[in-house]
């Protein structure tokens, strides 16, 4: 059984729900198995239930608790308000609990959390991968290893470039959060924002000793490893009064980072929309495709500064995926514990994409990129890069 105060919390967070049933449209999960367990309003009763002690835990539960892809979508539909992420974090710390995760789950969290054994071994991943049987390349490869952006500027450049953006109102410096598995995927991504930020003037800093966000063991039911590695975060970019804005390349790890360091967190991308007036793009002749993460859409909120930053490339046609579920079942580990499932729902975006004659995908979280990419010989990137390269 929780204890006491993650009973109450947990019964507080589901007694908001009236039960009307809006959200059943809205879930991934229940627009595939049409199963009343398997939506937002039955997970919901199901944990206040265990919680309550009115029903034990089976394996069948757990497995409807097990098959939620957190993407929130139900938050933007709920008319009563009530907070699922959180309540979901918890009927999760709770179920962990009594039952011990998997080995695979376990396995992850570790390397997740220690990036000096994770890096490396992307790196051996890189090299042995394309030896390896399909069936044994859970990820697509990472991309070769690119010089890390300076973690500190020269007393010139760092003066032109606080010279320039004292001029444009602009700040002089902002930080980079790379976390764990970005750090290996996105030496290209990290490449464009450099661009981006430097037609603004703008000095990229990247902290030595951050690692992973804790999204991936906070919704597995870690929370003592999520908050350690907040801690170590927050520890990573200071917390001293003026410290520079933090800006976040991964819709998927924009909340906890944000949790993490209040008020100093934006999402790359709104960033550079709001500065956008100072960008010039030139024309490219090129059909897209957009694939909006659940994250940025029901979390993050940065869905319109990517559309209008998209809308100032000339030329450029956008085909936003939106076939299927409403997921594309990637969900942080989701894809590596369950991978016919997640392929299940990626398929339909899939479809669309070869359909529809895109050149390249765009998506803004690092887990939904590299699920898409392992189905696709299409190119997967960050938005950024499309936007870096179109820079005039």
């Amino acid at each position: 059984m929780p204890g006491a105060t993650t009973t109450q919390t947990i019964t507080a967070l589901a007694d908001r729900c009236v039960q009307c049933g809006l959200c059943l449209p809205a879930c991934p999960t229940y627009s595939m198995e049409r199963l009343e367990p398997q939506s937002p309003r039955g997970r919901i009763a199901l944990a206040r239930a265990w919680t309550l002690g009115i029903v034990a835990p089976t394996p069948a539960g757990d497995r409807h608790l097990d098959d939620c892809l957190g993407c929130r979508a139900c938050e933007a539909v709920c008319p009563a308000g009530v907070q699922y992420g959180e309540l979901l974090v918890h009927a999760r710390a709770s179920q962990r609990e009594r039952r011990r995760p998997g080995v695979r789950q376990r396995v992850i969290e570790w390397l997740a959390a220690r990036p000096r054994v994770l890096g490396p071994l992307l790196g051996t991943y890189r090299a042995a991968g394309a030896l390896l049987p399909s069936r044994l390349r859970p990820l697509p490869l990472p991309p070769p290893p690119t010089p890390r952006p300076a973690l500190d500027a020269t007393p010139l450049r760092q003066s032109a470039a606080a010279g320039s953006a004292a001029a444009s109102g602009l700040p002089a410096r902002v930080q980079l959060f790379t976390g764990c598995v970005a750090s290996a995927y996105e030496p290209p991504v990290r490449a464009a924002l450099g661009r981006l930020l430097g037609t603004l003037g703008i000095e990229m800093h990247v902290p030595p000793h951050q690692g992973c966000c804790g999204a991936l063991h906070a919704h597995a039911g870690n929370a003592g490893g999520a908050q350690a590695l907040a801690t170590r975060n927050r520890l990573a970019f200071g917390e001293e009064v003026g410290a520079p804005q933090v800006l976040t390349l991964a819709s998927g790890c924009h909340g906890s980072v944000a949790d993490t360091l209040p008020g100093r967190v934006i999402d790359a991308l709104e960033f550079l929309d709001r500065h956008a007036d100072r960008v010039s793009f030139a024309t490219r002749t090129e059909r897209v495709a957009l694939h909006l993460p659940c994250t940025q859409r029901n979390v993050v909120g940065s869905v319109p500064a990517l559309r209008r930053l998209l809308v100032r490339v000339p030329g450029l046609e956008v085909v936003e995926l939106d076939a299927g579920h409403g997921c594309c079942g990637a969900a942080g580990s989701n894809m590596l514990l369950d991978p016919g499932r997640a392929a299940a729902f990626r398929d339909p975006l899939l479809d669309q994409l070869h359909a529809c004659g895109a050149t390249r995908v765009l998506s803004a979280n690092i887990g939904c990129r590299l699920h898409l990419a392992n189905g696709t010989p299409v190119p997967v990137q960050h938005p950024l890069e499309l936007l870096a390269e179109a820079l005039r």
